[in-house]
Order: structure tokens, then C-alpha cells, then sequence
């Protein structure tokens, strides 16, 4: 069996390039994982998810546990066999909707019990049972159960919040079953005071986990004060393992947050844009719907490969829009998954020939410049 595993194999700045080795393959990172909720990235078929480059996607403990829930996915085969994915999985412990949840839960030492928003049904959610259902799931990467504050928040309340996950993570590590090739990632809490968060960093460290989320971000608080957050916390993680901003981001967000040394990313935001017409270009966004496309007949990108790009024009992408076609949603979620990955490989290659900065201020002068007038 292949040992759980961070190889770091260049580094620029504080930017880093590296690997993952886990029991299901690796992954290069810094890397964006597409966002599986409930075992399926939206509008795309597993080998669609693979032809954009994505080499590691996520799922979701608490959608997944409601349905169609651990033991029947346990049965099955598990989560990879399950959603035709043998590539490695992260699921999150459920942490983002128990805030989400709020009118719909109670918050204990023990854990949180809350309504399924499903059918109403009671659950109850402590760090023990998130790991036995991760486990069942066969998540790759377990994530520990923390509480994910909201923001704006008091700092005396995000002081307790952060203070309870770092006792759940305890409890969460106490309950992981170690396996070799699987990870145990701890995830950094503190909202945005700068002290909180090199508590929780330190506190993280003590217990000993394979990885390390930063938490908490990414829920209103806006660019600055994420990079802020980040400028405090990333220093203080370990240096030898993975790094994960979770729920980041639009793309100017994981650029700058590469250059803070963050390995790992994922975000809701290139699918559910896509679903809406909304598309992501080296030259900013792209509104499909809007009537400046409706003759347009260049790409949405020149330079994208995926098929949007290849293959048709911004005028059929609009049409689809406009006709309320299944067809659009799944070619621009397509587009952004693609567009997405090929801004990892590029970071990537940044920081291998150690150019990183120089690649940082092309891609924000490309982005200012903003999306090409029809002729």
C-alpha cells in the first residue's frame, strides 16, 4: 500500500509545488478539486470531470449521510465505485452546514443534532460519527468536525467556536481509523483575529494530523481579509504537510492564495456559475445570457480547449441560455472546470521555473483588462 504522502518539489516564494501520494493515485497540486456534493459534480459525467484535468474532487459528509446515506454507499463499494471516481476523494465533515444550518440545529459539547432539510428527520452529528461515516464513505481525505463561523462575528463567540473545534478535532483524530495511503486533515478556526488564529494553528499542530485546512474563510469576510487570515495562519502550519483553503475561490483568489503557500482548494463557484451562464476567461467573466453574444460567433476563449471552446460559437452558448437548453449549463460547467484546471497546470509550471511573481502580475493584468468587444 501506498503511505499518505506530501512531496513538495519546487518552491517559489512562498509558493509550492507538490504532490499528494494517496491509496487511490496521486494528485499535483496546488490543485482545485471540483465540488461533488452528493457524489456527482454537477452537470458532468465522471470521464467530463477527468478530461478537464481534475485528478481529485470532494463530497460531502452531511448531504451524503441524508442521502443516500454511509451505509447503503458502504454496501455498494464505497464512495469511488459508487461515483465511478478511483481517484482520491476528500469529504467534508460537514462543518460549512452546520453554520448553514443554524434555524436548524443545536450546537453542543457533544456534537450538533439537527432537521434533515430534506424531509425533517433528526440527526445528530458528533466528531465520532463524522469519522465513522467518512470511513464508510472511504473518503481519501477525512476532514475533522469543526464548527464553521459566520461572519460578521463577535470575537469572544468566534474565541468558543474556535475553541470547541479544536476539542472536536481532538476527538475527530482519537476516532480516525488510520489506514495506509488515507489522511486526517485538522482545520485552523479563528475567523479573522489574528491570535485565534495561531491558537488554533498551534493547537492543530500538538495533536499531529496529515494536513491542514484553513477554515472559516471565504463566508463574507472579502479578499482582504481572507489574504490577511492567511498571512497569519500559513506560516504557522507545518511546512512538511498539505495545506488547504477551503470553499476559495474565484481564480484571483487561489492565485494570491498560492502565493501565500496554499496547496489545496475547492469551490462550488466554476459549476454553479456555469449552471447560471456565467463563464470564467483569462480575460475575467462572461456573462452568456446578455444580448452582446446573440451574434457573436468567436469562443468564449481562444485560447480554452475544452469542447464550449472547440466547438461553438458564444452565440449558440447563448441561444442554449436563452432557450433554457440542458445543454448550455453543462458546456459553460464544462468551461469553468476546464478553464480552472488549466489555471493549476499554469501555476504550476510558474512555480517549477520559478517565475510565479512574474505570472502572478500577467494574470492580473489579463483579468483587468476584461472580455473583448464584438466586432
Amino acid at each position: 500500500m501506498t503511505a499518505f504522502r506530501f512531496e513538495t518539489l519546487a518552491t517559489d516564494g512562498a509558493a509550492r509545488r507538490g504532490r499528494l501520494h494517496t491509496a487511490h493515485g496521486t494528485a499535483e497540486t496546488p490543485a482545485f478539486m471540483p465540488v461533488g456534493t452528493a457524489a456527482t459534480v454537477k452537470a458532468m459525467t465522471p470521464d467530463a470531470v477527468r478530461s478537464t484535468g481534475a485528478q481529485i474532487v470532494l463530497g460531502n459528509t452531511y448531504h451524503l449521510m441524508l442521502r443516500p446515506g454511509a451505509d447503503r454507499v458502504e454496501r455498494l463499494g464505497g464512495l469511488h465505485r459508487f461515483m465511478d471516481w478511483p481517484g482520491p476523494i476528500l469529504t467534508d465533515s460537514g462543518g460549512f452546514q452546520i453554520m448553514s444550518l443554524a434555524a436548524r440545529r443545536k450546537l453542543t459539547e457533544a456534537g450538533v443534532t439537527f432537521q434533515s432539510h430534506i424531509d425533517g428527520s433528526k440527526h445528530e452529528l458528533t466528531p465520532e460519527r463524522s469519522m465513522e461515516i467518512q470511513r464508510q464513505l472511504d473518503a481519501t481525505i477525512t476532514m475533522v468536525l469543526d464548527e464553521c463561523t459566520k461572519w460578521p462575528i463577535e470575537e469572544a463567540e468566534a474565541e468558543s467556536s474556535m475553541r470547541l473545534s479544536m476539542r472536536w478535532a481532538e476527538r475527530s483524530k482519537a476516532a480516525f481509523v488510520e489506514r495506509d495511503g488515507y489522511a486526517l486533515f485538522g482545520i485552523v478556526q479563528g475567523s479573522t483575529f489574528p491570535d485565534q488564529r495561531l491558537e488554533s494553528a498551534a493547537a492543530l499542530t500538538a495533536i499531529g494530523f496529515d494536513g491542514y485546512a484553513v477554515g472559516g474563510l471565504a463566508v463574507g469576510e472579502g479578499q482582504t481579509a481572507t489574504f490577511n487570515a492567511l498571512d497569519v495562519t500559513v506560516p504557522a502550519l507545518p511546512g512538511d504537510k498539505p495545506r488547504y483553503l477551503m470553499g476559495v475561490g474565484r481564480p484571483d483568489d487561489i492565485v494570491g492564495a498560492v502565493a501565500r503557500g496554499v496547496d489545496m482548494f475547492d469551490c462550488v463557484m466554476p459549476t454553479r456559475s456555469g449552471r447560471t451562464g456565467k463563464a470564467f476567461t483569462r480575460r475575467g467573466e462572461i456573462n452568456i445570457r446578455n444580448a452582446r453574444h446573440a451574434d457573436d460567433p468567436r469562443p468564449l476563449d481562444e485560447t480554452c480547449d475544452c469542447p464550449a471552446c472547440a466547438r461553438f460559437s458564444r452565440a449558440y452558448l447563448h441561444h442554449l441560455f436563452k432557450a433554457e437548453e440542458i445543454l448550455g449549463p453543462v458546456l459553460l460547467t464544462w468551461h469553468n472546470l476546464r478553464h480552472y484546471q488549466a489555471l493549476m497546470a499554469d501555476i504550476r509550471a510558474a512555480i517549477e521555473a520559478r517565475t510565479f511573481a512574474a505570472f502572478q502580475a500577467a494574470f492580473a493584468a489579463e483579468q483587468a483588462k476584461g472580455d473583448i468587444e464584438p466586432v
